[in-house]
């Protein structure tokens, strides 16, 4: 996560995120890892906008499969996406789709 590279860094926390197997862990934290990106670097692409939300949902459908830690990160891409889009609505330009 202290890598400068922000693809490099989303890469590897969808690779953690969908091979993990269901109770693990690394389910919780891949998707807080998520949130932790689009902190930093403020975008996520496609596929990690929507493994963060699947993750957040399993967590909240059965904690026992994805940790608490996958919501901690999907509410960090909701204040930290979503804050910046408005930011840039209210510059005149066009955000990026809502992920939710």
């Amino acid at each position: 996560m202290n890598d400068d590279d922000g693809a490099f860094v989303e890469h590897w926390c969808v690779q953690v995120g969908t091979r993990a197997v269901p109770g693990s862990p690394l389910l919780g934290l891949a998707g807080l890892c998520l949130g932790h990106t689009a902190r930093r670097f403020g975008r996520l692409g496609d596929e990690s906008l929507a493994l963060v939300k699947a993750l957040a949902a399993r967590a909240e459908a059965d904690p026992a499969d994805a940790d608490g830690r996958a919501l901690d990160g999907y509410d960090d891409v909701r204040s930290f996406l979503f804050r910046r889009r408005e930011n840039r609505v209210e510059a005149g330009r066009r955000p990026r789709e809502d992920p939710s």
